[in-house]
């Protein structure tokens, strides 16, 4: 049970149809946002398989296979991260964990909207309650880098589930803070988490997400606008895109 065995099982698993559509599909050609990527041809649930079989490596491992060029070595060392995150119980493993997480979000290894998504939400549960959290998140958030900002947003889910995940209340006000501060983002795949969050604060509490729209529908990326007004009415959802902001 080493590094090179676990590549070797995923390995097994190549598709050569998926190995040409990954890199169309995560958008990895000249000047795309994931330019220069490098894929397997591995499905999410056969990564997913190959992760419970070597759930002994240890973290430094991880790293290792952190540091690999091809796109599902760092997607099963963050799904073999994220499992050890639900096993830790003690403050101090769940603060090592999230230390490591981070490190790897600050080196560039969780460098696509799927690393980013497969990971940010578990460790965002570490930031619930912490009195420091909104200055990482507004950190993040401020970043010129398209995944430390995708990281941000996606942190704040576990604020939103915080009932559900039994860690606190459910608080609100990390998704719309960070979400005010990336309604001038320029990049789509930001939007999109953006409206993702917004929706899920609005499947919870849709009085929030309506005051939210009030001030910031009118001007907010159109991306964003629908992804947030997703699960409402259809006529409340041409409501607020024809809104005017006052």
């Amino acid at each position: 049970m080493d590094v090179a065995g676990a590549k070797a099982a995923l390995a097994a698993f190549v598709n050569s149809e998926k190995l040409a559509f990954f890199p169309k599909f995560f958008k990895a050609g000249p000047g795309q946002y994931a330019e220069g990527d490098q894929f397997l041809g591995v499905t999410v649930p056969n990564v997913r398989t190959v992760a419970k079989q070597f759930a002994g490596l240890t973290e430094a491992e991880i790293y290792d296979l952190m540091q690999s060029p091809i796109h599902e070595h760092r997607l099963l060392g963050l799904i073999m991260l994220v499992a050890k995150w639900k096993k830790a119980k003690t403050a101090g493993a769940q603060q090592e964990l999230f230390d490591f997480y981070l490190r790897l979000v600050y080196e560039g290894c969780v460098n696509n909207w799927d690393l980013v998504d497969t990971s940010a939400p578990y460790f965002g549960m570490y930031l619930v309650g912490k009195p420091d959290a909104l200055g990482l998140l507004e950190s993040l958030a401020q970043s010129e880098k398209l995944w430390e900002r995708r990281v941000a947003i996606l942190f704040t889910f576990a604020s939103t589930r915080a009932a559900v995940l039994k860690i606190g209340p459910a608080d609100f006000e990390p998704t719309l803070h960070i979400a005010q501060m990336l309604l001038n983002d320029k990049h789509d795949l930001i939007h999109k988490a953006t409206g993702w969050m917004l929706r899920e604060v609005g499947n919870r509490d849709v009085g929030e997400l309506r005051k939210f729209l009030t001030r910031f529908a009118g001007t907010m990326p159109r991306t964003m606008l629908r992804y947030a007004i997703e699960k409402l009415e259809p006529e409340e959802r041409k409501t607020w895109l024809a809104f005017k902001s006052a």
